[in-house]
């Protein structure tokens, strides 16, 4: 029988515990980005048996250190003590989120310092418990059980379920994007937690996307004269294009800075390497 060590309301076995060692305090109150894994874009040679599936929530990354909501970049989000105050006391990886079609009033709430009434509208989709010991589905299973004695609505565990073939995948990713998602997230069962992009974890969408940086604000015509037109933007390979799609009519009449970076979707490369069909999504935010 597994000792048990007592927090509050939780109370963890004591070798989950010891498997998830805290930094000095020192090393927590900077802002160092923390080790995340980030996902790879979906292969067709991909062995789907080997993999867990969920929805892709389009909401902003957030990690639990144990004692703080930090984000991709380490910055600290300024949640009310009371979103919090039920969280466990060992790390968590997640995402924030409103609802389906709801980044842009999210990425408003998070950004903001005082905003406690914007965050009862949030929750916090837990995916992963990092730096406990196991494979994804043995890390699973203990989140299962942590998030269990959880008195807070809004720290909710993201459903995993099996795929094993691409006609199922296939018709889950159509349910998702029917229904006002953005795809799927696939995780492979036996992999340890760790930080960098690989196939550990891979990303599934109806379409691809990608980060450029704008450099130009082209003028509209016709229904947008005196608006922007289109941004242009330059790849990291040097390659430029015009993106004409996507923005709002707020976003035409203040379009994002030039210099900023924004993630735009798009179908493909054409024999160039510039993107096909590309559509604004966001203007990448650092938190």
């Amino acid at each position: 029988m597994f000792a048990c060590l007592r927090f509050k309301k939780w109370i963890i076995p004591a070798f989950l515990f010891c498997c998830l060692p805290v930094p000095p305090p020192a090393v927590m109150a900077a802002a160092v980005p923390p080790a995340l894994k980030l996902a790879a874009d979906f292969r067709d040679d991909l062995p789907l048996n080997e993999y867990l599936v969920s929805e892709k929530y389009d909401g902003v990354r957030a990690y639990w250190d144990g004692s703080r909501l930090i984000s991709r970049a380490g910055n600290r989000f300024e949640a009310p003590p009371w979103f919090t105050r039920s969280f466990p006391p060992v790390p968590l990886d997640g995402e924030l989120w409103l609802a389906r079609g709801q980044f842009e009033r999210l990425s408003g709430i998070v950004r903001r310092q005082n905003d406690p009434q914007g965050w009862r509208e949030v929750h916090y989709m837990v995916f992963d418990l990092p730096q406990a010991a196991g494979g994804f589905a043995d890390r699973y299973r203990q989140l299962q059980k942590l998030l269990a004695k959880s008195p807070a609505e809004h720290l909710q565990l993201v459903e995993q379920q099996p795929v094993t073939d691409r006609p199922t995948l296939m018709r889950r990713l159509d349910e998702v994007i029917a229904g006002g998602g953005e795809g799927l997230m696939l995780q492979r069962r036996d992999a340890v937690y760790r930080g960098g992009r690989s196939n550990d974890l891979v990303k599934l969408k109806a379409w691809r996307d990608a980060e450029a940086t704008v450099i130009a604000h082209l003028p509209g015509k016709g229904k947008y004269q005196g608006l922007l037109g289109a941004l242009l933007v330059r790849l990291e390979n040097g390659k430029e294009f015009r993106i004409g799609s996507g923005f709002s009519d707020a976003q035409r009449q203040y379009p994002p800075a030039i210099g900023s970076r924004i993630t735009y979707k798009y179908t493909g490369l054409s024999q160039r390497g510039i993107p096909r069909f590309a559509s604004f999504l966001r203007v990448r935010e650092n938190y």
